[in-house]
C-alpha cells in the first residue's frame, strides 16, 4: 500500500476509480499523466485485484488508452514522414531467434541486404524480401520479422528481430504431373522429401517418375542453399533413367549417372552431368543407322542455361516475353568412349494482350543444332540421344526451352526416317520405319487465347484458344549438309491449326483440342481429329 497522502482537492491520477462515479477520460491526460502512470502501475495492479473480476492483473483502462494513443500519434507521425520523403535509418543488429537446429549462418546469409539499407523505406522492402527467402528454404513453418529501435546512444538505428519456427514435420511427400527435359515428355512423379536433418537447410529427397512414353526414373538428391560460403545453392542428384523408344526408333536407353548443379541464379544456371549410358535393341529390328549407335558410352557434359521470363503466367501467359538459351558441351572426360558434341538451343516467346475477354496473342519461335566435335565432325554421325525429335503429348505454349512439341503430331512423329530391319516374322510390319531425329530443328507457333462468355468457366480459369504451329527437322552430319538448303527446309515444313478448350489446374494444363493437319509427309505420324494433352510449366 502507498504511504502518500492524497491531496484534498484532487483525485490522484492512478488511484482506484470510484465505481459509482467513474472519472471521464480527457484527451489532455495523455501528456500530463503518462509518466506518473508508468511509476504506479504495480501499485494499481494490487489495488485493482478486487475490482475487476477475472482480470486481477489488467492495467487501468485509462492508462492503457493513454499509452495506445501515444503510440498511435508516434506511428502517424512516422507514416507522414515516410510519405514526405526517405527517413534515414540504418540497421544496428540482426537478432535471430527460434532456430534450434538450423545454423545461424544459413539464416544470416539470407539477411545480407538488411545491413546495406539507408532508409526506413528500404528496410521495409528488404525485410519483405528476406521473409520470402527464408520461407523459400522450406525448413520453417513460419517466419516473423520485427523492427525495433536501436540503442538510445545510437539515434537513427534499428534492430531487426527474426523469429523462425522450424518445421514440426520434416518429412513430406507429393505427387504431380511435370514436363521433364530428360524424358522429353509429360511424366507423373511422386517424391518424398526430408527437410533439414543436419541443420544446413539441406533438403534430401527421393523420387519415382513414369512417363507417358514408357520412360521411368528413380533418383535421389540433396539441395544445399549455402555450401562452403557459395552465393548460390548447390544440388547433387544420382539417377537411374530408362527410356523405351522401341515403338518409334527401335531402341532402349538406360543411363546411370550423377548430376551436379554448380551455379544457379535467377537468370543463369550451370550444371555438370556424368552418366554411363547404354543403348540396346531388344527387338533386333532396328535400322542400320540405329544399329551403329548401339552399345555403351560415357556422357560427361557441362550445360549452361540463360533464362529470363517476364510473362505474367507460365500456364496462360497474357502479356510479357521470355527467352531461354541452352548450351551443352560433351566430352569433358579423357575417355575414348566419351561423347564429344556441341548442342545449342534457344526459345523466344512474346504475349500481347488484346483488351477484351482477357484475350492474348502468343507468338513463339525456337531452334536448335547439334553436331559432334573433333576432326571430320561433319562426316561422322551425331549422338542419337542428343538429336532433336519433334512431336508429343505436350502443349507448345508451356514447353519453353527448345524445339520439342507440335500440335497434332505424335511423339517423334516427323523428321528423317529409315526402314527397319526385315525379319521372318508374320507379326511384324514390313513397312515399319525408325525415326532418326535431326541435327537441326526449328518450330514456330501462334496461339490466341480468350475467356468464354460464361461466368462459371471464367471463375475456374477454363478458356478457349485458336492455334497454329509449324516445324521441321533436318540432318546435317554424315555429309548431309551438302544436300541442305534453306528453300528445301522451308518447303518441307510440317504445319497444323486447330481450336480447343484449356483447363488449367495447380499441377498442369490440360487441353482438349481439335487439330487439322495442313501438311505432313508419308512417314509422319500425325492425325486430324481430337487430342487430349497434359503439360506442366517448364
Amino acid at each position: 500500500m502507498s504511504n502518500r497522502e492524497p491531496k484534498p482537492d484532487s483525485t490522484p491520477p492512478n488511484s482506484k476509480p470510484d465505481p459509482e462515479r467513474p472519472k471521464p477520460f480527457k484527451t489532455n491526460d495523455i501528456e500530463e499523466e503518462e509518466d506518473e502512470d508508468d511509476e504506479n502501475d504495480l501499485e494499481d495492479d494490487e489495488n485493482q485485484n478486487d475490482d475487476v473480476f477475472g482480470e486481477p492483473n489488467s492495467p487501468k483502462p485509462q492508462a492503457r488508452e493513454a499509452r495506445y494513443r501515444a503510440e498511435k500519434l508516434k506511428m502517424d507521425s512516422l507514416l507522414q514522414r515516410m510519405q514526405s520523403g526517405p527517413v534515414s535509418l540504418r540497421v544496428h543488429d540482426v537478432i535471430i531467434k527460434g532456430n534450434t537446429k538450423t545454423k545461424d549462418h544459413i539464416i544470416e546469409a539470407e539477411t545480407e541486404e538488411l545491413k546495406s539499407v539507408s532508409s526506413m523505406q528500404e528496410l521495409l522492402k528488404a525485410s519483405q524480401l528476406v521473409n520470402l527467402r527464408l520461407q523459400a528454404l522450406e525448413v520453417f513453418d513460419s517466419v516473423k520479422i520485427t523492427l525495433d529501435s536501436g540503442p538510445p546512444e545510437l539515434p537513427g538505428t534499428a534492430n531487426v528481430i527474426i523469429e523462425v519456427v522450424e518445421t514440426a514435420n520434416p518429412l513430406s511427400g507429393q505427387i504431380g504431373a511435370y514436363t521433364k527435359a530428360e524424358a522429353r515428355s509429360s511424366t507423373v512423379e511422386g517424391s518424398l522429401k526430408y527437410k533439414n536433418p543436419f541443420g544446413y537447410g539441406d533438403l534430401w529427397d527421393g523420387s519415382l517418375a513414369y512417363g507417358c512414353d514408357h520412360s521411368a526414373e528413380v533418383s535421389a538428391g540433396v539441395y544445399l542453399p549455402r555450401f562452403k560460403g557459395l552465393a548460390s545453392p548447390v544440388t547433387a542428384r544420382a539417377y537411374l533413367l530408362s527410356q523405351d523408344w522401341l515403338k518409334f526408333s527401335s531402341y532402349k536407353e538406360r543411363s546411370l549417372g550423377l548430376s551436379l548443379g554448380l551455379f544457379s541464379t535467377t537468370h543463369h544456371d550451370v550444371a555438370y552431368n556424368l552418366a554411363w549410358r547404354m543403348v540396346t535393341d531388344p527387338s533386333q529390328m532396328s535400322s542400320r543407322s540405329i544399329r551403329r549407335q548401339l552399345g555403351h558410352n560415357l556422357l560427361s557434359s557441362l550445360k549452361y542455361t540463360f533464362k529470363f521470363d517476364r510473362r505474367n503466367s507460365t500456364l496462360r501467359p497474357t502479356r510479357g516475353y521470355a527467352f531461354v538459351s541452352t548450351t551443352q558441351i560433351g566430352g569433358l572426360a579423357p575417355d575414348s568412349r566419351s561423347l564429344r558434341f556441341l548442342r545449342q538451343e534457344f526459345d523466344l516467346r512474346y504475349a500481347v494482350p488484346l483488351g477484351f475477354y482477357r484475350a492474348a496473342l502468343n507468338f513463339g519461335i525456337s531452334g536448335g543444332v547439334v553436331f559432334p566435335l573433333g576432326n571430320g565432325f561433319l562426316s561422322r554421325p551425331s549422338s542419337l540421344p542428343e538429336r532433336f525429335f519433334l512431336g508429343g503429348n505436350m502443349s507448345p505454349v508451356c514447353t519453353v526451352g527448345g524445339p520439342t512439341a507440335l500440335w497434332g503430331f505424335k511423339t517423334r512423329g516427323l523428321g528423317p526416317t529409315e526402314p527397319r530391319r526385315k525379319v521372318n516374322d508374320e507379326n511384324t510390319d514390313p513397312s515399319g520405319v525408325d525415326f532418326l531425329g535431326g541435327d537441326l530443328a526449328v518450330t514456330a507457333l501462334a496461339d490466341l487465347s480468350f475467356d468464354l462468355p460464361f461466368r462459371w468457366f471464367r471463375e475456374k480459369g477454363i478458356h478457349a484458344h485458336v492455334f497454329a504451329c509449324t516445324g521441321n527437322v533436318a540432318k546435317l552430319t554424315e555429309n548431309e549438309y551438302r544436300n541442305f538448303s534453306v528453300q528445301k527446309f522451308v518447303d518441307s515444313l510440317r504445319s497444323s491449326v486447330g481450336v480447343g478448350l484449356v483447363v488449367p489446374t495447380s499441377l498442369f494444363r490440360m487441353e482438349l483440342n481439335y487439330c487439322y493437319i495442313l501438311r505432313k509427309f508419308d512417314h509422319d505420324r500425325a492425325k486430324t481429329g481430337f487430342w487430349l494433352t497434359f503439360s506442366g510449366a517448364s
